[in-house]
């Protein structure tokens, strides 16, 4: 089946769903919604969910997944498999400082990467305290998110 055309593209994509494990529901609670300032919706004793910029994620009590860095984008080796969201910059650069504010270790620090190119964007990889890696995106214009 053939892509949409971008012109069809809805301007604002559906959000999705995301379920994974956490092995501390607590720090998982205080990461996603202290940390990273997501508004918390239903919870059971086993997992919970959150508001994770405009998607639905769901964090259940479990093994998280394995993941190595084995990754090649650029210079860098990144965490696989790993998501994130796609923010514009001022979001982008408003969340960096409040996990550098938190004591975040980065996987990789935010930067900005394709400098100049089609698709320049600020990226930014880090863990939740289960391990699981994220990616958070930064641009300018997110028409350029799939640029060549």
């Amino acid at each position: 089946m053939d892509p949409l055309p971008r012109d069809k593209v809805p301007a604002m994509p559906q959000p999705f769903h995301l379920a994974l494990h956490v092995d501390d529901l607590d720090a998982a609670r205080s990461f996603y919604g202290q940390v990273l300032g997501c508004t918390e919706g239903r919870s059971t004793d086993t997992w919970v969910d959150f508001d994770f910029f405009g998607h639905q994620i769901s964090l259940h009590l479990g093994t998280p997944f394995a993941n190595s860095d084995s990754g090649q984008v650029g210079e860098h080796k990144v965490p696989m498999p790993h998501f994130g969201p796609v923010l514009d910059l001022d979001r982008f650069q408003a969340l960096a400082a409040r996990l550098r504010d938190a004591g975040i270790s980065f996987i990789i620090p935010p930067t900005v990467r394709f400098k100049g190119q089609p698709g320049e964007q600020w990226t930014m990889f880090f863990r939740d305290p289960s391990g699981n890696p994220i990616e958070v995106k930064g641009f300018v214009d997110h028409e350029t998110l799939f640029a060549t």
